[in-house]
């Protein structure tokens, strides 16, 4: 069995167990008969998200993208059933060991109802990206020319990742993205990966949008690990983003007024020997201020190595929903999100601009980060 198939049978399976304790649950505590109706319904729910997920890769139609998006919906609404669910029997086997009294029908109905309010505001939350401002001085390396920070003081950029489009965000998040973009008016663009979910989709047009913006000093995009899953999907996702005018940094610097701009691929870059092998490879001059997307936040030791300014990172979602972000902390050592230095490096990791698998966001907001340079 390959380890993408096990993950998957492994994820199948977390999914089946979690469905079968919220249907004991429900049983047990709100005193529901325990049916064979509600056994194959909540059975069938427990394999939606899977089977959605199989046919949104093979096919792009209105019936399958609206499965995708209420199987997605039920998934991370189910997320926080389930950890109600856990804290229902917690509670009665401490209320049991104690000797204490306890109306479990009232409690649970209480943990499920707050479940429910979580997965509704968590879908909420996530439909609209803010604004998050942040500012970065340009002034890494000891010695770095006064020229350079005198050409970019006072320009901004966009930064913008993980949208994934696809199903859930399709043509509609898109435009009222890119809208929101034309508004901030940047001098710059970033798109650093994601773009994209992965499943069948018409990727020209979904990227038509960002394509149209036009900022002075260009539009660049690096791949992530949805636009990897084969090079066949690579290729036709940037051919996409070629086609709507935008530049793709694989591997390669350009020099924009004197910035040196770097971008690298998920894959290439997935452990520490081979990202520093492609930052070696493509040859930042010393001394002299480098500004990479990228788009994961690992490694950020070789970037600091490799001379790097300031890195631009996403991928992480902030761990999207609760409690998913201690996962993320412990994964990306602290640098899951926000603002972080490491000596003369500045790394910022957005929290994303859309949402994959469940449209939910809880304990963060997805975001369009505006960048001004001081």
């Amino acid at each position: 069995m390959s380890p993408f198939v096990f993950i998957i049978a492994l994820f199948q399976l977390t999914l089946f167990l979690g469905h079968w304790l919220f249907y004991r649950t429900l049983v047990r505590f709100l005193g529901l008969p325990g049916s064979w109706p509600l056994k194959l319904a909540l059975a069938a729910l427990s394999i939606s998200f899977m089977a959605a997920s199989v046919l949104a890769f093979r096919q792009n139609g209105p019936f399958v993208r609206a499965f995708y998006a209420l199987s997605a919906s039920w998934l991370g609404l189910f997320h926080f059933l389930f950890w109600a669910s856990v804290l229902c029997w917690i509670s009665f086997w401490v209320h049991s060991a104690l000797g204490l009294r306890f109306d479990s029908a009232s409690w649970a109905a209480a943990l499920l109802s707050l479940g429910v309010i979580a997965g509704l505001y968590g879908i909420a939350n996530a439909q609209n990206p803010r604004v998050k401002k942040i500012d970065i001085a340009l002034s890494g390396p000891p010695g770095l020319n006064d020229t350079l920070n005198d050409t970019w003081k006072g320009k901004t950029a966009v930064f913008i990742s993980d949208l994934h489009l696809g199903p859930v965000r399709n043509m509609g998040f898109a435009r009222r993205v890119a809208g929101r973009i034309r508004q901030l008016g940047p001098d710059i663009l970033f798109i650093g990966g994601d773009l994209f979910d992965g499943t069948k989709s018409d990727a020209e047009r979904l990227a038509e949008p960002f394509g149209q913006i036009h900022p002075p000093l260009g539009t660049y995009f690096i791949t992530g690990n949805h636009e990897e899953f084969s090079e066949s999907a690579k290729e036709r996702y940037i051919r996409a983003v070629r086609h709507a005018g935008i530049e793709v940094l694989d591997n390669r610097m350009v020099v924009v007024d004197g910035l040196q701009i770097a971008g690298v691929d998920y894959r290439d870059t997935f452990t520490r020997a081979g990202y520093n092998r492609v930052l070696e490879k493509i040859g930042f001059t010393r001394g002299k201020a480098v500004l990479l997307l990228k788009h994961s936040p690992m490694y950020p030791g070789v970037s600091y190595r490799q001379g790097v300014t300031f890195e631009i990172c996403g991928h992480t979602h902030k761990g999207q929903v609760f409690p998913v972000n201690f996962i993320t902390h412990y994964v990306y050592r602290g640098f899951d999100g926000g603002l972080k230095r490491l000596g003369n490096l500045t790394v910022y990791t957005s929290a994303g601009t859309g949402t994959w698998g469940p449209p939910v966001r809880v304990g963060n907001r997805p975001e369009i980060t505006f960048i001004r340079f001081l």
